[in-house]
Order: structure tokens, then sequence, then C-alpha cells
């Protein structure tokens, strides 16, 4: 091959190269050349200096490439490369390759929000129902896509793990494994968090056992999202929860990181903002940036929408805009009893009141446990007689049942017997004969 045949993109092959070779430039050096290539295959960068016999058995691509080859890959090939931009041309990409049909507030959130952020630190904080799980999946989808992600982190309370896996895998075909005690067991010697792409976990579990913790934060995450977010509160910088301080953790290790809850404020301004601070630890450093940043309706990273404000798409023949939800009315209807159950009411909220107190001045288990019930037992006497007299009754058999369990005499045994025995009882010889406790009772 002549030197002259070496121009720009011209593709080499010959032994003294481990693949073929795309010509960038040719350096003349005396009789020899130093030839500076990228590899076809791998992309690396070779510069060998080659020699008059070195060049002569280079072998170069023909002038015209030729049209024998495959066309089923070359079409797949095509495709390929058109669906890794398709997202540059077509702004909701991700709902032609989903089995979901969005709303308009799930579009807004996901387009208008989310992927406006070079980094995404956002807490989502809008009423139940309105659809989370398929904001996060189309969020997943339009992130993938542009190759902005591929570890993927979901924490949800222990209960919904499941139906998290689930939803995902039936609504967005991705699949996302469990991660629980018995896996990490079962991975013993190894790092299942870093092994596995795609994985949803229980944020009670991973906050309060060590292992799972520890194996967690030695992981690297580009994006996580903790869903029911509130339980990672915190009462003050002095009183962080475990939940808290595994929130902190996670923000550390990722770069993408979405909260979500329905309710994120607790009446509390400072736990709020500590609630913030695990998106962005200088944008909200104290309470009156957030009080301003309120009273502006700026924030850039929080958004929360009610019931009332979502809507469905207009209807295309009328134009008509359903609300999602049915409009709520609330109305405080009274209404009269008689004298039998108003003598019911006031024993029982007297009854209430008095365990209630003795419930407040036992600081333990069982004190706590009296005072949920009395206060249970108050709510349902406000639904129904029906309703106070069922709860009554099942502490009354609880209460057998316990006797009976444990050998003590049941309350069927406490009341008075019948004169015959108490007559019997008061022979000497009988009351010798008869158990103390069984004595007690009969008398």
């Amino acid at each position: 091959m002549n030197i002259e045949d070496l121009k720009p993109n011209t593709i080499v092959r010959g032994p003294m190269f481990p693949e073929p070779v795309k010509v960038i430039r040719v350096v003349p050096m005396g009789r020899s050349i130093k030839l500076v290539g990228q590899g076809m295959t791998t992309g690396l960068v070779h510069q060998p200096i080659l020699t008059p016999a070195q060049l002569a058995i280079l072998e170069g691509s023909p002038e015209q490439q030729p049209f024998d080859g495959n066309a089923t890959k070359f079409k797949l090939g095509i495709e390929a490369l058109r669906l890794g931009i398709a997202y540059e041309y077509d702004p909701y990409f991700s709902l032609s390759i989903a089995r979901v049909d969005p709303l308009p507030h799930q579009l807004e959130a996901v387009y208008d929000y989310f992927l406006r952020l070079p980094r995404i630190r956002f807490l989502l904080a809008d009423d139940p129902g309105a659809g989370k799980t398929i904001m996060t999946g189309l969020l997943i989808k339009e992130l993938k896509v542009r190759g902005l992600v591929k570890r993927i982190l979901i924490v949800t309370p222990a209960n919904l793990s499941f139906q998290w896996q689930r939803e995902l895998k039936d609504k967005f075909q991705e699949k996302f494994e469990v991660v629980r005690s018995d896996v990490l067991r079962a991975n013993y010697g190894s790092n299942p968090w870093q092994e596995k792409n795609q994985v949803v976990t229980s944020i009670s579990w991973v906050s309060r056992i060590e292992d799972a913790k520890e194996s967690l934060l030695r992981s690297q995450w580009d994006l996580i999202i903790v869903d029911e977010a509130h339980k990672m509160s915190a009462y003050s910088s002095d009183r962080k929860t475990l939940a808290y301080e595994l929130g902190e953790r996670l923000s550390e290790m990722t770069d993408h990181y979405l909260l979500m809850t329905a309710t994120p404020h607790k009446g509390d301004p400072e736990n709020f903002r500590l609630f913030l601070q695990l998106l962005d630890r200088d944008v909200y450093g104290d309470v009156a940036s957030i009080d301003e940043a309120i009273r502006r309706h700026e924030a850039p990273f929080y958004l929360r929408r009610v019931k009332e404000a979502l809507v469905h798409f207009p209807d295309p023949e009328t134009g008509e805009v359903r609300t999602l939800f049915t409009k709520r009315k609330v109305e405080t209807i009274g209404f009269a009893i008689d004298d039998e159950e108003w003598e019911l009411y006031d024993a029982l909220t007297r009854y209430v009141e008095d365990q209630s107190i003795k419930a407040a001045a036992d600081n333990s288990a069982r004190g706590r446990a009296v005072g949920f019930t009395m206060a249970m037992l108050q709510r349902r006497f406000a639904s129904s007689i029906r309703a106070a007299r069922r709860s009554l009754e099942r502490m009354r058999d609880k209460r057998q049942d316990l006797g009976e369990s444990s050998g003590l005499p049941s309350a069927a045994d406490r009341r008075p017997r019948p004169r015959r025995f108490r007559r019997t009882s008061r022979r000497k010889s009988s009351r010798k004969s008869w158990p103390r406790s069984k004595m007690r009772w009969s008398r």
C-alpha cells in the first residue's frame, strides 16, 4: 500500500493491528511513517511507526463499499439508532413504550418539572390517588432512554414493596428485584445491592438492621426514589430518627433523588425544614426561607396538588373538562338521642375519662394500650350504640378467654352461687375439703 493511499477515514488492516483501524492522520518520519488511527471495534487510538516493508503489506478497504450485507441486521441497527435519539424528536417518547394512559397532572410532573432539572432533587407531595407510581415509571423510562440512569433503588414501606415490583413490571416492563433479609442471607460474602441494578426494598428494614444498612451504603445508585417519604422525619437536629439518618446517607450517594409523600408537612415548620434538607442542605437553611418561598410561590423542587385540582383530558367533542375525583362536601348534621341513650353516653363518657386518667398516669406499654382502647371505645360510640355494645362484648369475651387460659376463675365463676352451695360451704368438713380459692368465691 502506498503512502498516498493513506488518506483520513481510510480503513486499513494488517498483522501489526489487532483490529481494523480508521486512519486519522499520517506523519512522515524519513522513509517510515507514523500512522495515527482509531480502532473500529474498541475505539482505542493506535500510533505505530511503520517501515516501508510493513507499509507494503497493509490492506486498505475498497473505495466503494459492497452492498451484499445482511439487510435484517442493518435494519435492526438503524432502528436501535433511531430509538437511542427518539427523545430528541418526541418529547413524550416513553408513552409509546409503556402500558399506561397518563393523566394531565402526571405528564405535567414528569415533563414540566422532573426532566427540566439537570439534577433531579424533588419532593412530590400530591394527594393520595394521584398516581405516583405511574409518574415514577414514566420518569424511569425517560431517564433510561436518555442514558442518564442505569442503577435504580426504590425505598418503600414493607407492605408496598411487592406492589411496586408488580406495577412497574406490568405497566412499564421494568424488572425490579425485592431485597429482603432472606436475599441478604442467601448472598453471604457478596453485596446484592451492588450486583443488582434495579432494586426495591423496605425503609423500616434497612434503617433498623445494621447489616442491611452497611451493605446498602457500600453501593452506588444513579436514581433513588423514596415512597411514603414522611417516615424520614426528624423533630430537631438533635433528635433524628433512624429512617431520617438513612435518608441523609442516601442523599449523599446519588445524583437523582425523588421523595414522594401525601403528607409532607406535620404542622411543624422545623420538621418540614429538616425534611427538605434531605434534598439540599443549602437551599432552605432556615424556616424563614421556606416561608418566603411559599409566599412567592417559588419552590423549585417541591410540587403539591390536591384532589380538587386533578382533572381528565378535555372531551374531544364537547371540550368539557371533568374532575378526577368527586367533589367533597362536608356538613355537620345534628341529631337527638333519647333518655336511655343519653344515660349510656354519659356513663360511658365518665368511664372513658376515669380510665384515660389512670392510663395517663401509667407510663408503660400497658398504660398506652389502655389509653388507645379508651379512645377507640369513644369513637365507636360516636358511630352507633350497636358498635359500642359490640366493642364492650368483645372486651368482656377477651377477658374471659384470658382468665380461662391462665387458670383464674372466669366472670361466670365469680357470680354468687345458689343458696344450697352456701349451706354446704359452712359445714366444717366441706370447708376442709374444698380448695381455698373456691371457698373464697362461694361465701
